[in-house]
């Protein structure tokens, strides 16, 4: 029976009580308080607590009321959580006297899930402009949805001593949000208010430091005169400018040495859904608006808008503008009192990670900007913006970091033994694997530095660490040039030996554990092959753990070694001599190039797609020289217009059995001035997506697969794998391409964990 409340006795309710094991991402996003508020609302008593990265329920009332609380639990999670019900069984329980949160034992095996850094929930930015709320306009304000996570803390479990804001006391007001179940910032680790918190600070040579307002506003003035000013945010510094100031951004470039390289803007939030500024400035379609307007807040690869008033010098020679919504308390600030979108790049020397602590970069930055905006919350590791780009209809990472990272990916089966891989050398990231688990930390950057191999060795460090897991042994790239190799081979540990383009592979059938067998285009810059050739166009048959090169393409002799990637005439060169055309490039260093080409020194026999694409961009376009990787292919890809033009690639099988593709035929449209350069690319983008599905059936005439998989970082190239995938639908096969982790060398490790995984399988 009831009692007069209507709801069960305490009787009935220790006769239907249920333990609940609850995992996931369920730590740092208010699931406990979330847990606590609907068993108040359905009248069951009990507790909740945390378990070493688990959530434990014990609950009891009437079943209908059980029933509901078990489909809420699900279906009404905080934004953030990611929870799953692993466990809910009948149990004979004790009296409870309503119901509470417990303290975390500490005597469970760890099962734990670190959150990314959050974006500022939509209550906190009301605040923000509230003169009524006690955080009115305070840059630091957060709650148990929002807020900073993996950039402050420092050891787990995730408890405001082990964070970057122990050396902030809570004021009596904060204490009491704290420790309320009730309240929006129940355990909220970064909680703070102006009377206790972080505050910022203004710096400029030669004038007084301000603090608080009065350092935002000058910020402000800074901008508004032209200036450059450092931002310190939440993973690291920004270096930011006005994004319609034609000579601010000129200034920009030149004083970051970044002559072409696109800048990220970041644009006010407006609107219901935010996009009102973004649509004035760029041109979204409803996935890329969706992508934007994701929690995460990622950098997404819009089309321009012509007539936007934003500066020319932001992309130069491409078609896309890389934009996001301010995620921090302080961008909104920043952004509104501006009142204009803003320059946004990464405060770092190029290539390396973004620069994390003050002092540094006072020191590394002073010649870049015109000021700095501090704050005086430590960052205890740095976290980039993620970027994405909408591909076939889907947001697809090009870089993951701040608010997706660390990325989290449950593996079909178990590994043998915890596992560290370690990426490549270019667009740097480490995956940690152990049981159904696998981690993949935020972008690290290029390895050639000593700045970049001092983050790589702390991500290392602290993935193992947080995560309560050390690895046993490591799995690397096969090439012994890279960094990342090398720092394995030193380690002491074991070291299982991947080769790039398998690693590919790997990676995008992780993803996809349904298909059994496979039929991979890995295509990208370069790798290192087992015949110690330059890979970089390879179909690949077969899973994880037994892929075998069953295609190629056509291979061509590089001459200046790793030169080509940075003078895309040199790839241009090697292609007409190989076809025996009477070309010499009006590069300087042509014609030794040439004399060295004929005698066969420093030169490199590669089958790399990548290289074909920056070819087709000095033949196309007449470039012979960029500042980035990629660059060519990118303007390639934008200037493309929509032509039907092709023409077929034969198919050659060489003395080893492989399927190659030959380039050959291109070459002529290529060069033909009678052609637009326009004409000219979106021929060649149309014929190598063709090209490659006839390889992919002439393989299916002898060998079976089940689906097409598209990876490397040639299929960031968004023209080209629509198309491609557009043709497999049409013959009616199957095609996969990444989702999860990037298409680039930033996918590497991942792909490496599945391999090393699939090995152990094979060898048992």
């Amino acid at each position: 029976m009831s009692n007069e409340t209507g709801h069960p006795s305490m009787d009935e309710a220790a006769a239907n009580g249920r333990r609940i094991l609850v995992s996931g991402r369920v730590q740092g996003v208010g699931f406990r308080p979330f847990v606590y508020r609907i068993a108040h609302a359905h009248g069951l008593t009990g507790w909740v607590r945390n378990g070493a990265g688990r959530v434990i329920i014990e609950i009891a009332g009437a079943p209908e009321a059980l029933a509901a609380f078990e489909t809420v639990l699900i279906k009404e999670a905080p934004p953030l959580a990611r929870p799953r019900i692993d466990l809910s069984e009948p149990a004979s329980l004790g009296l409870f006297h309503g119901f509470e949160i417990r303290h975390s034992e500490g005597t469970e095996e760890p099962d734990i899930h670190l959150p990314p850094d959050l974006f500022c929930c939509a209550e906190c930015v009301a605040e923000l402009s509230d003169p009524s709320a006690r955080r009115h306009r305070y840059p630091f304000t957060n709650c148990t949805q929002c807020g900073p996570r993996y950039t402050i803390i420092r050891a787990l479990p995730y408890d405001r001593p082990a964070t970057s804001m122990a050396g902030f006391p809570l004021c009596p007001d904060c204490a009491g949000e704290y420790s309320d179940p009730l309240d929006r910032r129940f355990h909220a680790q970064p909680l703070a208010c102006p009377a206790c918190g972080p505050r910022l600070s203004f710096v400029r040579a030669g004038a007084a430091e301000e603090h608080g307002e009065q350092a935002l506003a000058a910020a402000v003035a800074c901008l508004s005169a032209g200036g450059i000013v450092a931002v310190k945010g939440i993973g690291g510094y920004h270096l930011v400018c006005d994004a319609r100031d034609e000579a601010a951004v000129a200034r920009l470039r030149s004083r970051k040495h970044r002559p072409t390289k696109p800048f990220a803007v970041m644009i006010p939030q407006e609107g219901i859904d935010g996009l009102d500024a973004v649509r004035r400035f760029v041109s979204p379609d409803a996935a890329e608006a969706a992508a934007i307007a994701d929690p995460a807040r990622p950098i997404v690869l819009t089309a321009k808008r012509p007539g936007s008033g934003l500066a020319a010098g932001l992309a130069p020679g491409l078609a896309e503008l890389g934009v996001f919504l301010p995620y921090s308390p302080l961008h909104h600030l920043l952004l509104g009192d501006f009142g204009a979108p803003i320059v946004a790049t990464s405060g770092n020397i190029s290539g390396e990670p973004v620069i994390t602590d003050e002092d540094e970069a006072h020191r590394r930055l002073a010649q870049v900007a015109d000021a700095f905006l501090d704050h005086d919350r430590p960052i205890v590791r740095p976290a980039d913006d993620s970027v994405v780009r909408v591909i076939a209809g889907k947001a697809r990472p090009i870089r993951i970091g701040r608010g997706v990272a660390p990325l989290e990916i449950e593996l079909a089966r178990p590994l043998a033994e915890p596992t560290l891989a370690v990426g490549g050398h270019m667009k740097g990231a480490i995956a940690l694997g152990w049981g159904r688990r696998a981690v993949v930390s935020p972008h690290i950057g290029e390895l050639d530095s000593p700045r970049s191999l001092a983050v790589f060795s702390q991500v290392a460090a602290d993935l193992q660490a947080l995560y309560a897991v050390e690895a046993t042994r490591l799995v690397a790239d096969v090439h012994p040039d890279y960094a990342s190799t090398r720092w394995a081979l030193s380690d002491g540990r074991p070291v299982t030996l991947v080769q790039h383009h398998v690693a590919h592979a790997s990676a995008i059938a992780g993803e996809n554990p349904d298909v059994a067998r496979w039929l991979v285009f890995a295509w990208d810059g370069v790798g290192l092959g087992p015949d110690n050739e330059l890979w970089g166009g390879e179909a690949l048959l077969g899973a994880p753990g037994g892929f075998h090169r069953v295609g190629s393409i056509r291979q061509f002799r590089l001459v200046g070694g790793d030169k080509a990637g940075r003078e895309p005439w040199r790839s241009a060169a090697g292609l007409m001599w190989e076809a025996c055309h009477d070309w010499l490039p009006e590069a300087e260093g042509g014609a030794i190039a040439r004399q060295a080409w004929e005698k066969r020194v420093r030169t490199l026999s590669t089958s790399s797609i990548g290289r074909l694409f920056d070819a087709a961009a000095a033949l196309a376009l007449g470039i012979e020289r960029v500042s980035f990787e990629g660059e060519g292919p990118m303007r390639l890809e934008a200037m493309a217009e929509d032509t039907g033009g092709f023409v077929d690639l034969p198919i050659v099988e060489d003395g080893y059995g492989l399927l190659r593709l030959d380039w050959a035929p291109l070459l002529s449209p290529l060069t033909d001035p009678t052609l637009s350069p326009g004409g000219r690319a979106a021929l060649f983008h149309e014929s190598l997506a063709r090209g490659l599905v006839r390889q992919a059936l002439a393989v299916a005439r002898h060998q079976a697969f089940d689906a097409v998989g598209l990876c490397g970082g040639v299929f960031q190239n968004r023209r080209l794998a629509e198309r491609v995938a557009a043709l497999f639908v049409a013959e009616g096969i199957a095609v996969h391409l990444p989702e999860t982790v990037p298409a680039n060398d930033g996918g590497l490790a991942f792909g490496q964990l599945i391999e090393a995984q699939a090995r152990d399988a094979r060898s048992l």
